[in-house]
């Protein structure tokens, strides 16, 4: 089992920079990918943010973050962190950590692909 806990949540102004953080614990190493994803007020739908693929490095973004957003992973403390800068309203959101617990055929952005969540952190995004 893994079992993945998010912080670094909070209340920002637009222009500010967070960064979030998902210590994980369990067989996670089985994973090949661990992403992170969010939910806006409101919406019913998980978007992926971005994902590290663990055996290459490998990172990925969505298109409204990308420039703005570094994942990387820390293997010595076992987590993986969300560095975000230049923080918009539109960012707000739950924040999410996810694993998907070993190699799919299911593309990395997909949610239905990701097996192990965390509880998730708010990130509130003042104008």
């Amino acid at each position: 089992q893994v079992r993945l806990i998010e912080t670094g949540g909070g209340l920002v102004q637009a222009g500010d920079s967070l960064t979030l953080s998902c210590a994980a614990s369990g067989r996670t190493f089985g994973s090949d990918f661990l992403s992170w994803f969010r939910q806006a007020p409101g919406k019913e739908e998980r978007d992926f943010v971005a994902g590290i693929r663990q055996t290459t490095g490998g990172t990925y973004y969505a298109d409204s973050v990308k420039g703005r957003v570094t994942i990387s992973r820390d293997s010595a403390k076992n987590t993986v962190l969300l560095q975000m800068n230049n923080l918009k309203p539109e960012d707000t959101a739950i924040y999410y950590c996810a694993a998907d617990g070993g190699r799919s055929l299911m593309q990395h952005n997909l949610r239905r692909r990701y097996i192990y969540w965390g509880q998730g952190t708010q990130v509130t995004v003042s104008s």
